[in-house]
């Protein structure tokens, strides 16, 4: 792991540690963010913490084709109690995201800093966000970055009702052609809707075609 600083660069990602993380610093220029997806890390961390940058292997990942759909979350899409639509408030679903209360962690790392950020990402069309309403309600949404490399790098999503983040991210694999959806580090959650690891260098592949 190295400490990066205003030089526009990251080390190689098999330089990361076993866990992922790969540098310490820099800052979240519309640059360097880019130039972290493009080269397969992200910013994760928490409040008062020091930007850290990571690239775990392996990584985990949805591909369209495999996605699952259960008999009773294709209920919810027919029974059509949600309207969803993309990019029509990125800034409210980044603020939920942001706000949106998660098992085992204390505080958000959806900072300040992140929010401004990723607006800018979205001003320049690189930050996408899906919406799930319920009576011109948000209850539901995600983000993430689309480089123009047909993957949907997944940053963060949030729900206020029941399914609705599942059918806002069902629609995007449904109603886009992306090959490939970043869902950067397992969880139980995305493995029910057929995300899998796979190695860093083979997430590379994608990122580079």
């Amino acid at each position: 792991m190295q400490h990066i600083t205003d030089k526009l660069w990251f080390p190689n990602v098999n330089e990361a540690t076993e866990d992922g993380l790969l540098a310490i610093g820099g800052d979240l220029s519309v640059k360097r963010l880019l130039l972290a997806y493009n080269s397969g890390v992200f910013p994760w961390f928490e409040f008062e913490e020091p930007i850290l940058w990571w690239s775990p292997n392996p990584r985990f990942v949805l591909f369209p084709e495999k996605l699952k759909v259960s008999k009773s979350m294709k209920q919810v899409l027919r029974n059509q109690k949600y309207k969803v639509t993309f990019n029509k408030d990125f800034k409210s679903v980044i603020t939920e995201c942001s706000e949106a209360k998660r098992a085992g962690q204390t505080g958000t790392w959806i900072t300040n800093s992140m929010v401004d950020a990723y607006l800018k990402l979205h001003e320049l069309g690189f930050a996408k966000s899906v919406e799930v309403w319920l009576d011109e309600m948000l209850v539901g949404g995600l983000y993430g970055i689309d480089l123009g490399n047909n993957v949907f790098c997944g940053e963060s999503m949030f729900s206020k009702e029941s399914n609705a983040s599942k059918v806002g991210l069902i629609t995007l694999v449904k109603k886009t052609k992306y090959k490939l959806i970043d869902c950067q580090v397992y969880t139980k959650h995305l493995e029910s809707l057929g995300a899998e690891e796979i190695s860093r260098d083979m997430f590379l592949s994608y990122l580079k075609e």
